[in-house]
C-alpha cells in the first residue's frame, strides 16, 4: 500500500526539466517498481554509482522517480528514475518516493526520454536509441495530423517530427536524423562510437550499409587499425553493392588506400659491373657492399 507524504521540490530537477511534483508523492516498494521496456540509457556500478549509494544511506532518496501503473500486470513501471532505484537497492531500501501518473505507452516513452536525454554525461548510442524512441512516439502519436491531405509529403512528415524531437534538445533536425541513423549499426560497431574508436560522421555512412558488409568493415577496422574516408567512398561508388562478395570488398578496401613508397631496390648485373672486377663472385661483391654502407651508416650519426 503506498503512502502519502510530503515532499521538496528539487531545483535542479526543475532545471533539467525532470518532472516535479506539485502536491506530493507516494512511498513505493522497491520491489514492486520495474525498469522501462527497451530502456536505452545505462545503469553501471561505477564510482559515480557508488556516490550515489552513499548518499541515499545518509540522506535519503532526495528526489521522488517518475512511475506510472503497469496494466494489467500488478505492480509500476519506471519511467524517470532508474539510477536512483538501483542505488536504493544497493543501499537496502524498501520504499522510495515516487510520483505515480498514468500515461500511454507514447507519452510514457517521451517522459523518459526527456527526463533522462539531458544529462551530461551521455553516450552516442544512449542519445541514438532515445532520440529514435521519441520520433517514433511522437510520429504515432499522429501530432501533425492536421496535415494529412494537405499536400504535406511524407518526407515532409518525417522532416517535422526530427524538428520536434530535436528542439527541446537545442538540436537540429538533420543531427536527430544522424543520431537516429546510428540504430542502424552492428552493436560493435555501435560500441567503437561509444568508446571513440568510430567518428560519429563516418558511422552515420556505414548504417546504409548491409549488416553483413557491416560485419566485413568491423573485422577490417579491428586487423588494420582503422577505415579512411577514401575507402567508404569507394565503397559507395560500388554498383550493385548489396550483392558485393567479400572478394570485391577486400579488392575495393585496399585499392582505395594511397600508393604505397616503393623501397625495393635493384642492382642489375650490368651495373654492378660497371664498380666491380668480372673475376668477383656474387658473394663477394655483396660483402663489399654492405661493408660499404656500414661505414656510410656510422658517418651518419
Amino acid at each position: 500500500m503506498a503512502k502519502r507524504t510530503e515532499i521538496k521540490i528539487d531545483p535542479m530537477d526543475e532545471l533539467f526539466g525532470h518532472p516535479v511534483p506539485t502536491e506530493g508523492s507516494a512511498m513505493v516498494r522497491v520491489r514492486d517498481i520495474y525498469p522501462f521496456k527497451d530502456h536505452p540509457f545505462k545503469v553501471l556500478d561505477d564510482e559515480k554509482m557508488d556516490e550515489l549509494v552513499e548518499s541515499i544511506k545518509a540522506n535519503g532518496v532526495l528526489s521522488p522517480v517518475l512511475i506510472r501503473p503497469r496494466k494489467p500486470e500488478p505492480g509500476f513501471e519506471m519511467i524517470s528514475g532508474h539510477r536512483r532505484l538501483h542505488a536504493s537497492k544497493k543501499a537496502g531500501l524498501d520504499y522510495i518516493p515516487a510520483i505515480i501518473k498514468e500515461m500511454s505507452d507514447d507519452e510514457a516513452v517521451i517522459a523518459m526520454v526527456d527526463s533522462n536525454v539531458q544529462r551530461e554525461e551521455i553516450l552516442p548510442s544512449e542519445r541514438a536509441w532515445s532520440l529514435k524512441m521519441k520520433f517514433d512516439a511522437i510520429s504515432k502519436q499522429g501530432q501533425r495530423s492536421d496535415l494529412k491531405g494537405a499536400g504535406t509529403s511524407c518526407t515532409e512528415c518525417k522532416k517535422l517530427s526530427t524538428s520536434l524531437v530535436g528542439e527541446s534538445f537545442g538540436l537540429k533536425a538533420r543531427q536527430v536524423s544522424n543520431y537516429i541513423r546510428l540504430t542502424e549499426l552492428i552493436p560493435p560497431l555501435l560500441n567503437m562510437v561509444d568508446n571513440k574508436e568510430l567518428p560519429i560522421s563516418m558511422a552515420v555512412d556505414l548504417s546504409y550499409f548491409t549488416q553483413e558488409l557491416q560485419e566485413w568493415l568491423y573485422e577490417y577496422h579491428r586487423q588494420n587499425k582503422g577505415i579512411k574516408p577514401a575507402q567508404i567512398k569507394a565503397l559507395k561508388e560500388l554498383k550493385n553493392i548489396e550483392n558485393i562478395t567479400k572478394y570485391t570488398f577486400t579488392a575495393t578496401m585496399n585499392g582505395a588506400l594511397p600508393n604505397k613508397i616503393d623501397r625495393t631496390v635493384t642492382l642489375s648485373e650490368r651495373k654492378l659491373n660497371a664498380f666491380f672486377p668480372l673475376r668477383m663472385t656474387a658473394k663477394e661483391r655483396e660483402n663489399i657492399i654492405i661493408e660499404l654502407l656500414t661505414k656510410w651508416k656510422e658517418e651518419q650519426k
